[in-house]
């Protein structure tokens, strides 16, 4: 409920009240978030709006084929010559059409039918190529992330979409999935362009600072405040500051004091400093969404817009952020559209429908979890406590977000969108006891990278200095070569386990391990979200064969390459190590 903190608390009461026929959820009018009643004086309900996971498609059990495919970049521009696809082929319990790992019988020989998908690519009818092939091609069944590369040549750049198709076949069954490719015109020069890559869930940038080539970015910064000056020379010292001439932190989402013509835009331009820009106040009129997009869209050092702040924990029409999404993309095609929700789970699926990065932001730091300063208890139908259907744990409430998240897409079937981690870094407003300590905010960015994060914002700044440098510190290791290669790389490439030492009283749950494969290196992230040290030298089993420690990029320990296994001898409570090894 961070919005609390700009907003008198009056003010929002009234709106409400006022606003009524403007929400979503049971008892419109009522004081609510995330769907639920948090004052006292009022009874509990079930607010509705549950993500469940669908019953088996088939009653049988069997499992369906559920063929999607999607362009590997959300744009190409005028001038590139080569796209490509991503196809999955994944079996499904809830999704899809009908396939039979079968067999048939010819002349004695048993001979399977259907262990792959063979499949074309193609244009389809609506435009004047339909038809067009693209792609001819085949992949083994329960295959995802196959990519196929195809000649943009024959394309026409345009601001509309090319409608594509995908029709295959496996054994006696076919298979058809739809998908929309933006081949652009070229940006006006001076500007810049941002494609996510939909694949990994990562974001490219390309500006005049790139040299017109398409560069991995991972943004990490606060949603920050300006003091509003219109001199120059303040702006510049306020960007070469909060990047820590740009070591630390290398992104921004422009909250108050950042008026659109404000020079400070001009010198991010001058900067390695990437702004989000934040539209949260005027999402809802696209009359004035209209004129703040074309009053910015031209900066060089834009790489997205954010559009709404916790649509969910206000209850807001369904159909407000896709219209704003909707706009902006009309207006800004070049730039991706950002949504912060707030509820663990307040119809997730209409909520994300606007969004083409997804923030998240559960602050479980100094909170109680179980009754609120409105004097209401804090369950799955009453109350607001800080942060929605937490445990109230501490760090582990963020795994548990970002793993639902990813839990509900799989469960509507839709194409992962690419998330960011907004974590606290504050205290305040009788939510919130205290600041994160350094190590709890290590550890709840690790434990998002872990997820497949490919962002970090903070909630705010300015911050205490120790916050500053906490995650100044994180983001220069995070942000730049080889770290970030690794992180932007998509889902780890699986889990890691960690031995603890006979007679050390740990909960393994606060133990969690990753891993990611690239070219001839690994990365392993270990990570200790207890209070408690391990001693007696805790290891890691490695998942491949590394021949020596290349570099621990992150968390200041000794590791050791014993036997096939990292090895320290302590494991500090609330620590983060990122630790690169040279495979075999």
């Amino acid at each position: 409920m961070k919005g609390l903190a700009l907003t008198s608390i009056g003010a929002i009461l009234a709106a409400i009240l006022v606003n009524a026929q403007d929400e979503t959820g049971e008892h419109p009018g009522w004081p609510r978030w995330c769907g639920k009643v948090y004052e006292s004086g009022y009874p509990s309900f079930e607010p509705g709006g549950h993500t469940t996971e669908p019953a088996p498609i088939n009653p049988d059990g069997e499992l369906n084929l559920y063929v999607q495919f999607k362009p590997r970049y959300s744009i190409y521009l005028e001038g590139e010559t080569k796209g490509s696809f991503v196809v999955n082929a994944a079996l499904s319990p809830w999704f899809g059409e009908p396939w039979t790992n079968s067999t048939s019988n010819d002349g004695g020989a048993e001979m399977k039918l259907s262990t792959g998908l063979s499949f074309s690519i193609s244009l389809t009818s609506q435009d004047s190529s339909g038809g067009t092939l693209l792609v001819e091609s085949s992949i083994p069944v329960n295959t995802t992330g196959a990519i196929f590369d195809f000649d943009l040549g024959g394309f026409k750049p345009r601001m509309e979409p090319y409608e594509v198709m995908l029709s295959g076949s496996s054994g006696n069954y076919n298979y058809t999935a739809t998908s929309s490719l933006l081949y652009l015109p070229e940006a006006v020069p001076g500007g810049s362009v941002t494609k996510i890559d939909h694949l990994s869930g990562s974001l490219l940038f390309r500006n005049a600072q790139t040299d017109g080539a398409f560069v991995p970015l991972l943004p990490y910064g606060y949603y920050g405040l300006y003091n509003g000056s219109n001199s120059t020379a303040e702006s510049a010292a306020f960007v070469s500051g909060y990047t820590s001439n740009g070591d630390g932190l290398n992104g921004i989402v422009s909250l108050a004091g950042f008026a659109d013509t404000n020079p400070v835009y001009d010198s991010m331009d001058a900067s390695t400093l990437r702004f989000m820009f934040d539209l949260r106040g005027s999402y809802k009129n696209l009359t004035e969404v209209e004129q703040r997009v074309n009053t910015i869209k031209h900066h060089s050092s834009l790489f997205a817009y954010w559009s709404a702040d916790e649509p969910d924990g206000w209850q807001v029409p369904f159909e407000t952020t896709p219209a704003a999404q909707s706009l902006i993309h009309e207006l800004d095609p070049y730039h991706p559209v950002a949504v912060t929700l707030n509820c663990q789970d307040f119809y997730f699926g209409e909520y994300t429908v606007g969004a083409d990065i997804l923030m998240a932001d559960p602050y479980p730091i100094g909170i109680n979890a179980s009754f609120s300063k409105w004097g209401t208890a804090c369950n799955a139908t009453l109350g607001d406590c800080g942060c929605d259907n937490c445990v109230g744990d501490g760090v582990r409430d963020v795994a548990r977000r970002h793993d639902d998240l990813q839990t509900y897409e799989r469960w509507l079937g839709r194409w992962p969108l690419p998330k960011f981690h907004n974590p606290q870094a504050f205290h305040g407003e009788d939510y919130w006891s205290r600041d994160p300590t350094p190590g709890e905010a290590f550890v709840m960015n690790a434990l998002a990278f872990n997820r497949g994060i490919t962002g970090i914002f903070a909630w705010t700044w300015p911050s205490s200095d120790e916050m500053f440098d906490t995650h100044s510190k994180m983001a220069g290791v995070v942000t730049n070569a080889p770290v970030r290669d690794f992180l932007l790389g998509g889902q780890p490439s699986g889990r890691v386990s960690i031995t603890v030492p006979k007679g050390q009283d740990v909960d393994e749950e606060l133990l969690e391990g990753a891993y990611w494969v690239r070219e001839k290196q690994v990365l392993v992230s270990v990570v200790n979200g207890g209070y408690v040290a391990i001693n007696a030298t805790p290891s890691v089993t490695l998942p491949v064969p590394a021949a020596k420690i290349a570099s621990v990029s992150f968390g200041d320990l000794s590791w050791e390459l014993r036997d096939g296994q990292l090895a320290v001898e302590t494991l500090p409570a609330m620590s983060v190590s990122f630790v690169i090894l040279d495979l075999e």
